[in-house]
């Protein structure tokens, strides 16, 4: 589950990590408010405002101003609340504002320039063990970093016997050249910061930047958490953190009707049952000339409501040309799956008019087939492999 850059803050914060301050504002009259209590507790009247959207490079679709008093806090939140941000990670119409974060500047002069670094903690899936990566070359993309600089990327990978060890904490320091104070904050914060990963059950952190203040402290600039759904029974109070205005919207229904759903940009809608079987079918897709537009995975009890409910849940993205429907069926009979099809292609009548490709193996197939050949619907058959996407591969050409 992503959340937004202020709760992830609010995350690390109870861990011990120096992050940022600031405060959320949903209007520019809040954001006035903010501010000036930011004010208070920090003595400077520069703020940054920032859109609150689940997508990264917001500074550069506009989403990051520095405001230098209240007058142009209020006209930059203005601004910013309720447009359509666009960044390289959103959709071409960009995802709306509904928040702004009113942070404190933290670029004040001092005696040393500032500085920016860049930090992750994730699992490399290779080793099955979690890593911190980092850079000194913060504040930046970090691929074109691994692009053109790639001796810049390093990695600090943690037993998971043992947990981070203080010796990994002062290596990192080293590796970005600090010293004295700076290099004391700086093990400080990746041992908390480290500690916050593995206590919330998240699956990634990114701060980018972290940051070198003028004065020595090192702190989280900015927050990128994503929590692992699968742990959010333990913590009910990040599960209220969850934004489904920042969701897509059909992946937010499936979820609802327990189905199991992630659009994707492709033209052919596929309906499966077992990740394993969805993740082929995608192959099989990809090979036949298509591209796959979801992954749905109906899993083992593939009835005739929710075949119906999936079929809506395709139907839903206009870009669908065609729909395979592929079922192994092991503890569901496959003659069930088709009556489901049959049912679900009558209920739903007009609002089919893609061509659907049906392929289901195993307990019953046979009977399911004759089903299937016999609706007098406007669905193909199949029994192979190669024959399903030799169907998708006509269907697309017509």
């Amino acid at each position: 589950m992503n959340i937004h850059e202020y709760q992830g803050k609010e995350i690390l914060s109870s861990f011990g990590v120096r992050i940022q301050r600031g405060l959320v504002a949903h209007n520019a009259r809040e954001a006035v408010d903010a501010a000036k209590e930011l004010t208070e507790q920090t003595g400077t009247g520069w703020h940054v405002i920032k859109a609150q959207v689940h997508a990264g490079g917001r500074g550069k679709g506009g989403g990051v101003k520095l405001a230098k008093n209240l007058k142009e806090v209020e006209e930059v939140a203005g601004n910013i609340i309720g447009m359509n941000l666009v960044t390289p990670q959103t959709s071409a119409e960009g995802k709306k504002v509904h928040q702004v974060l009113v942070a404190e500047d933290v670029y004040y002069p001092g005696d040393n320039e500032p500085e920016e670094y860049y930090m992750s903690v994730l699992l490399n899936r290779a080793t099955g063990r979690n890593m911190i990566m980092y850079s000194p070359e913060g504040g930046v993309d970090i691929e074109s970093v691994a692009e053109e600089t790639p001796h810049l990327i390093f990695t600090e990978e943690i037993d998971p016997s043992t947990g981070i060890m203080p010796f990994q904490a002062r290596r990192i320091a080293f590796n970005f050249g600090l010293s004295g104070t700076a290099f004391k904050e700086m093990t400080k914060f990746v041992m908390s910061l480290y500690t916050a990963f593995e206590k919330s059950d998240s699956s990634l952190f990114e701060i980018n930047p972290v940051l070198k203040t003028s004065d020595d402290k090192i702190l989280a600039v900015d927050a990128k958490v994503t929590l692992d759904d699968n742990a959010l029974f333990r913590h009910k109070d990040y599960a209220e953190m969850r934004d489904i205005r920042e969701e897509n919207q059909t992946e937010v229904e499936a979820k609802e009707v327990g189905l199991n759903y992630v659009a994707l940009d492709g033209n052919v809608g596929c309906m499966v049952n077992g990740a394993g079987l969805a993740m082929a079918t995608m192959d099989l897709i990809k090979q036949a000339g298509g591209e796959p537009a979801n992954f749905l995975d109906v899993g083992g009890t593939a009835d005739a409501k929710r075949v119906e409910e999936a079929f809506r849940l395709i139907l839903k993205d206009d870009k669908v040309e065609a729909i395979l429907v592929n079922i192994f069926g092991g503890i569901v009979r496959c003659d069930r799956v088709a009556q489901g099809i049959v049912d679900a292609y009558k209920n739903l009548g007009d609002t089919i008019d893609v061509p659907i490709i049906v392929r289901l193996q195993g307990t019953n197939a046979d009977i399911a087939k004759k089903l299937i050949d016999d609706s007098g619907f406007k669905i193909h058959s199949a029994v192979q492999f190669q024959e399903a996407a030799d169907k998708v591969q006509e269907v697309l050409k017509k």
